[in-house]
């Protein structure tokens, strides 16, 4: 199992947001390249970049995802408000993987060629839900689409990495949802990562228990509940 330092970028700042709620914001550094660096050396699989602002329409945080790439030499996946084609484009070409979530949804026929131009294994679609029904546009929009009908649909178009997150546990310490986790692992050829929620050693066992391609550590690790090297021991 992967462990993957989350660097949540808003305005230039390694932020953490409350359910992803932007007016619940706690800022925890204004050197995203340095906490890229630090995550690296402290034995970091990968890394996963989320320009917040591009999430939310407000703005984009472009600029510096290319210093830390320029930089980092682990694997990094790019998520935020991946939403046009020629963009999603270009950053595959300077990253391991994108993340697409609204596009995803809105645009089967865009993702269906990007899936034909990158290859499955560039591309991570994000199933980011509210007790089991897929949110999108920054967690801001429900879609009333059921998270396993969706994931059952992406693997049929030949998708196989996804991003989970259970948007309500996001930045809130209380634990992993293990019941949607379990059930979107259990589906033929899908390697997920989870995301939301893990605050310590007992729920980093618990996601592997569940057979997770990955785990994403954010606030948790920032508050130093946990370190990279105590979770790669269990991962």
């Amino acid at each position: 199992m992967k462990v993957i330092p989350a660097i949540d970028l808003m305005n230039g700042q390694v932020v953490r947001l409350y359910k992803g709620d932007p007016k619940q914001k706690t800022v925890y550094n204004d050197n995203p390249v340095e906490v890229a660096k630090k995550w690296e050396a402290n034995g970091a699989d990968m890394l996963h970049l989320v320009d917040l602002d591009a999430t939310l329409g407000i703005g984009s945080n472009l600029p510096i995802i290319k210093k830390i790439l320029e930089q980092i030499s682990i694997p990094i996946q790019v998520a935020g408000g991946l939403r046009d084609e020629s963009i999603i484009t270009d950053v595959s070409k300077i990253c391991n993987r994108v993340v697409l979530g609204t596009l995803a949804f809105k645009d089967k026929p865009v993702l269906q060629k990007l899936l034909s131009n990158l290859g499955s294994q560039k591309i991570v679609i994000s199933v980011d839900h509210i007790d089991g029904e897929i949110v999108i546009h920054g967690w801001q929009k429900q879609t009333g689409i059921k998270l396993i009908d969706a994931m059952q649909e992406f693997l049929t178009m030949g998708f196989s990495e996804f991003l989970l997150t259970n948007v309500s546990r996001d930045g809130t310490l209380q634990g992993p949802d293990l019941k949607f986790l379990s059930q979107a692992c259990q589906l033929t050829n899908a390697h997920v990562i989870a995301s939301g929620g893990i605050s310590n050693m007992k729920d980093i066992q618990d996601v592997k228990q569940e057979n997770a391609f990955g785990v994403i550590l954010g606030k948790a690790l920032y508050e130093n509940k946990i370190s990279i090297l105590e979770a790669k021991q269990v991962a």
